[in-house]
């Protein structure tokens, strides 16, 4: 009954001022819908760069190198020698026994893996050179393990095999060199070998630097451009889930004793970057929660302060301190709960309409659309902040107003 009671109060009071209310609701909306906003724009963002850069390259390489020096016979046997300037005879490049390492790999990873040969090459193509990546792959397998297959533009991942010396080049290095599928450009390996290569396709990956500067090829023609028949000196690996890479590789390296880099360990500058974006949205959105906090503490300090003979005359009639002051808490929460839920709504109408919002791209020249990520979490977080801003602005007021003595209020009042 004592309960009922607080609560008839409260929304006495909180009725009684419809314009008072409607402000204070209206600012917890904004603050809340805003906030809500904000983190799907700027998580949306995050994920679809992240999700091109993991389409993009593989999530695991290893690579035909040791991180460090293997353990000398000396060094085993006797435990007091030092041995400085060893030199590593680590027999680079190639990684021995590809086949029956992808097989021991297979037996336990949640994925797939594929051999690669990487080397560094030269395009000649109208008196001017530019240096690319070149990546000697498998068509058949090269699927399990990226992207390709479905970023061509033009032709497909199988007509490498349908042409000699054909190669896949990207949109941007197409432009750059002003050729089209079926053209042939002049490809200089690192040992001077020069082949007159033939483009069967072009790809786009979304980021620059891969268009610009990688191009594919059949991996016995890598092999030849390299100068070493029957090597592969890579391994790359696609996990079935991205985010996992880091412990894998880790526990890949141990297996194999080659050097294994995820994805995540690639990219660690800039995922750092990420980690102070998110910060700063953080800032940013508890700054937006604790502005429309201040709406409530206005409104529920003006209310404390018209209500002072009602203060007065309930705690002459017996009404305890916290009893008073639970009900300017509950009236906040009432403001509160009912912003929140408005706030809720205005959150999701804004993310649709951003999501609808294309912005030109001068570099790839084409309409890119806002990328809004939609998750329970933001209206969660940015509906129990709120509602925790809306309670504690209403406690201070409340408990200054109801530690004044009922005598001094009703003299002020006369």
């Amino acid at each position: 009954m004592a309960t009922r009671l607080l609560f008839d109060i409260a929304w006495t009071h909180v009725t009684a001022r419809v314009r008072q209310t409607l402000v204070g609701m209206a600012g917890v909306a904004m603050g809340v819908g805003f906030t809500i906003m904000m983190a799907g724009l700027m998580q949306g963002s995050q994920i679809d760069f992240l999700r091109q850069l993991v389409d993009t390259m593989p999530h695991i390489t290893i690579q035909d190198e040791r991180r460090s020096l293997p353990t000398q016979p000396a060094d085993r046997e006797y435990g007091a020698v030092r041995m400085s300037n060893v030199t590593n005879l680590n027999n680079r490049p190639g990684i021995r026994y590809p086949e029956t390492m992808m097989a021991s790999l297979r037996s336990w990873l949640p994925g797939d893996v594929a051999p690669s040969v990487r080397t560094t090459a030269i395009i000649d193509h109208g008196g001017g050179r530019i240096g690319v990546t070149l990546t000697g792959i498998d068509p058949r397998v090269e699927a399990r393990v990226s992207k390709l297959a479905t970023q061509m533009r033009e032709g497909r991942i199988t007509d490498l095999s349908r042409a000699p010396n054909a190669i896949l080049i990207g949109e941007a290095l197409a432009e750059k060199l002003a050729v089209k599928t079926g053209n042939s450009v002049v490809l200089i390996g690192g040992n001077g070998t020069q082949v007159s290569a033939s483009v069967a396709g072009i790809f786009r990956s979304g980021l620059k630097r891969v268009d610009e500067g990688q191009i594919y090829a059949l991996t016995g023609f890598a092999q030849v451009m390299m100068g070493q028949s029957g090597v592969i000196n890579e391994l790359r690996l696609r996990l079935n889930d991205p985010l996992i890479a880091q412990q894998v590789a880790t526990q890949v390296e141990a297996q194999t004793g080659y050097k294994s880099v995820s994805w995540q360990e690639a990219n660690a500058d800039l995922l750092s970057t990420f980690a102070v974006r998110d910060f700063i949205v953080l800032t940013v959105m508890g700054a937006m929660l604790l502005t429309s906090s201040f709406a409530t503490y206005n409104i529920i300090s003006t209310i404390t302060h018209e209500k002072r003979q009602d203060i007065a005359i309930m705690k002459s009639l017996g009404m305890r301190e916290h009893a008073v002051r639970n009900i300017f808490i509950i009236e906040s929460a009432l403001i509160g709960v009912v912003g929140i839920l408005f706030g809720w709504i205005l959150g999701y109408l804004l993310c649709f309409g951003w999501s609808h919002i294309t912005i030109y791209n001068v570099l790839t020249g084409s309409n890119v659309p806002l990328q809004i990520y939609y998750s329970p979490m933001h209206y969660i977080v940015a509906g129990g902040v709120s509602l925790a801003c809306c309670t504690g602005a209403a406690f201070f007021p409340a408990r200054k107003a109801t530690r004044v003595h009922p005598v001094e209020i009703i003299r002020g009042a006369s």
